[in-house]
């Protein structure tokens, strides 16, 4: 929800048909990264701040302070008030809606922005998966189907080593490469931007 993650994900994968029982060389379809067997709501909501992410064509503007606000709407859903700073030293925000499409675990949710191509629409498919959490909800990983996204969030600016640990090791587990996120600047955290596997 602190991305506009729809617009960004690429085609599933083509996988050429078995032939004559030899397995294609073409990949394999890869499963969805696994969301966490269940997410509370009401502790995920509130601000959060983004510590890493995957670049994203839309986090181009950003250059310091992203953030994104959760809360319930009147219809229960949730809303997105995502924020941050520009190179202009000027404030960017955009405001959307998540509606959770995984009851049983309430991890995988489709984020939608009004006006924004292929994300006007308040249902469709899963764009946001809560991959890892904190077990005091101090930071979360999240991800696409395809892992084409990957943010890091944290309810503070900053975690410690242990906590950036285990980020780590969430992002492994979930098949991507820690070295294509990139920190975040945020005031009173990380003031570079460099490949998360460097920091």
């Amino acid at each position: 929800m602190i991305h506009r993650c729809a617009a960004v994900l690429a085609a599933a994968l083509i996988v050429a048909p078995l032939s004559a029982g030899i397995a294609s060389a073409a990949p394999r379809p890869v499963a969805a990264p696994a969301p966490v067997p269940s997410l509370e709501l009401d502790r995920y909501l509130g601000t959060w701040y983004q510590l890493a992410a995957v670049p994203q064509f839309f986090n181009l503007v950003c250059a310091r302070d992203t953030t994104a606000t959760y809360a319930l709407d009147p219809q229960g859903n949730v809303s997105v008030r995502n924020r941050c700073t520009t190179w202009s030293n000027t404030p960017n925000e955009i405001s959307g809606t998540a509606t959770v499409n995984d009851r049983a675990t309430g991890a995988q949710l489709h984020v939608s922005f009004p006006g924004v191509p292929t994300q006007e629409s308040l249902e469709g498919p899963t764009n946001y998966i809560v991959t890892a959490l904190g077990a005091d909800y101090s930071w979360a990983l999240v991800t696409d189907p395809t892992r084409v996204s990957g943010f890091v969030l944290s309810r503070t600016p900053a975690l410690d080593a242990a906590q950036w640990q285990q980020v780590g090791t969430a992002i492994d587990a979930v098949g991507q490469s820690r070295c294509v996120y990139l920190t975040s600047p945020t005031t009173g955290g990380l003031s570079q931007i460099a490949p998360l596997c460097t920091v």
